[in-house]
């Protein structure tokens, strides 16, 4: 179940925070939920957008209930995943040399009177990401997106070192940060497993008869409110 609640978790984090893995092409399909108590059929439209913004086209049951579009996006987003997966296949991660990077040097800080305040051995290591066309655009687009504070104006991911004593070990050290960077930008999760995809749509459809219930008391106590209102 632990498993089942972060695979949930980590999906609706990607939707929130990370748009952009729902970019594919103009296209109509049909998903068919797994076998839920009353869980209708949901036709899914795809749009142009750059996004890959979707509207439920069709979603009704044989009487005629609507399924709310929050429970057709998570259907969606487990198909997004998959594909994902599938498309990165064991594609290596990109490797980042010094080729790739400008570097400025300059005296480490620190109390005076040191050899590290003589000489430039504090290195400022600068990534130009949006003209780094050697990355594919998934793993550029993430690189900006988590490190949008680090970026400066010009497109430049700067990185700073004064770990070591020397040019050398600092340059070592911030080209092993930038490649951490990409490494972790590169990573695509594992597919959910079938039994992960219906226990996910299956908490989702809990979730969403709950929220609607709730909807429904509100609506009736607004409504009773109304009444009353009128009898004055």
């Amino acid at each position: 179940m632990a498993a089942i609640r972060t695979m949930t978790n980590l999906v609706l984090r990607e939707f929130i925070h990370h748009p952009l893995l729902f970019h594919s092409s103009s296209k109509s399909c049909q998903f068919l939920l797994p076998s839920l108590r009353r869980t209708p059929r949901i036709a899914l439209v795809h749009s142009n957008s750059r996004f890959g913004s979707f509207r439920c086209a069709a979603s009704t049951s044989g009487g005629d209930r609507k399924v709310s579009s929050r429970l057709s996006q998570v259907q969606q987003m487990l198909h997004e995943a998959t594909e994902r997966a599938n498309s990165a296949g064991n594609e290596p991660t990109p490797q980042i040399t010094l080729d790739h990077v400008t570097l400025n040097f300059a005296r480490s800080g620190g109390p005076g009177g040191q050899n590290v305040n003589k000489v430039n051995t504090k290195v400022d290591m600068r990534f130009n990401v949006k003209n780094a066309y050697w990355l594919s655009d998934r793993i550029r687009e993430k690189i900006i997106q988590t490190e949008k504070n680090r970026i400066n104006k010009d497109g430049e991911l700067v990185i700073s070192s004064t770990k070591t004593r020397t040019q050398k070990g600092n340059i070592d050290d911030a080209l092993a940060k930038l490649q951490a960077i990409i490494d972790a930008a590169s990573y695509v999760p594992p597919p959910p497993s079938e039994e992960q995809k219906k226990k996910i749509v299956k908490m989702a459809a809990k979730a969403d008869d709950k929220r609607l219930k709730s909807k429904k008391v509100l609506s009736g106590k607004k409504a009773a409110r109304r009444d009353r209102s009128s009898w004055d």
